[in-house]
């Protein structure tokens, strides 16, 4: 048994548990009070679980507390545009700070992941549901509650390897990940060119899903700054392809689930399902990974804002097809820009 338990060290069960109770208990709590037309803000809130896997405590706390203080920004910042009817000016405008921001914070407190794709998220799904100016604060508190919570989850590791002691101590996964902290990541060259390239491909990922009409344009931004690699990494190709692949397969799979018009406990047990199998799933295959994300990010959307399934489900295919192609036009050019550098330099 002993044995066993030390194989399940690898599947990472220990952070994909904490991430779903991080986001199962705000939501049933919203359940219970009538409030479940706020789940996108306790979920956004609960993203803050996410980060900090595999790192010792000590470094964990200061890496939880950014992220979770600038998720929370996000939603902040898009609940306020909600509430006043911002134009789409503005809404790019801080569209783009929210990018820029989250880049240069992930590249100085070693943030993982390293790109800036849950604040996105969370700006943008805040920004679109509508909110009325009465109900900024309490929303903005479900949120702040929602991140205490997934803190304190994340940081529960210590007490519990303190009270366990030596005895059980080859039962807890190691805690390898050290991440670096980098003061002057602002003066990189690299940190602002990987700027550029999220900026000119989410301006153009969300032109064309506007041009063309199509609904939740915030899809295909996301997808491009999903694919897009953080600084120093490398571009690939095969990460769009993942991606489209998976999330269609993905959105199969939530059309099971939400066609039928399951019960609102139905959903939450999806929402659950979904954190638990991406987490394990993140680290080992981006695809697979995606029949997790999808559910999750869809049944969260529909939640918050509901719309006609289908109509839901075809947006996601459509925009993140549209960019993912955004992001591999933007990788194939650097390539191709680096490769004449060499050549010059040769």
């Amino acid at each position: 048994m002993l044995e066993r338990l030390k194989s399940l060290r690898a599947l990472d069960l220990e952070v994909a548990s904490r991430a779903s109770i991080a986001v199962v208990v705000p939501l049933v709590v919203l359940v219970l009070v009538g409030r479940i037309d706020w789940a996108a803000y306790a979920s956004f809130g609960a993203m803050a679980s996410l980060y900090g896997r595999n790192e010792p405590y000590r470094l964990r706390a200061r890496t939880v507390s950014v992220a979770a203080a600038f998720l929370l920004v996000s939603v902040a910042a898009g609940l306020a545009l909600s509430v006043t009817g911002a134009s789409l000016p503005v809404l790019v405008l801080g569209l783009m700070l929210v990018i820029t921001a989250g880049i240069l914070l992930a590249s100085t407190f070693g943030l993982f992941p390293g790109t800036p794709i849950f604040f996105v998220f969370a700006y943008l799904v805040c920004a679109q549901v509508p909110a009325p100016a009465h109900e900024l604060l309490p929303r903005l508190l479900v949120a702040v509650a929602s991140a205490a919570l997934a803190w304190l989850l994340t940081m529960s590791g210590w007490a519990a390897r303190r009270l366990a002691g030596d005895r059980f101590g080859d039962l807890f996964k190691q805690l390898p990940r050290m991440p670096l902290l980098r003061p002057a990541a602002f003066r990189d060259a690299q940190v602002w060119f990987t700027i550029l390239q999220n900026l000119v491909g989410v301006l153009l990922a969300g032109g064309l899903a506007l041009s063309v009409g199509i609904g939740h344009p915030y899809w295909a931004v996301v997808s491009v700054v999903a694919v897009l690699p953080p600084p120093r990494a490398a571009h690939s190709l095969s990460r769009a392809g993942h991606r489209i692949v998976g999330t269609v397969l993905g959105v199969a799979v939530t059309a099971l689930v939400l066609l039928p018009g399951p019960s609102v406990w139905v959903l939450i047990l999806v929402i659950a399902i979904g954190q638990f199998g991406a987490e394990i799933l993140i680290g080992k295959h981006y695809g697979a990974a995606l029949l997790f994300v999808t559910p999750l990010a869809l049944t969260v959307a529909h939640l918050a804002d509901p719309v006609a399934v289908p109509t839901l489900l075809v947006d996601r295919v459509v925009e993140t097809a549209l960019g993912g192609v955004v992001a591999v036009l933007i990788v194939l050019t650097v390539r191709g820009l680096a490769r004449r550098r060499s050549r010059r330099l040769a």
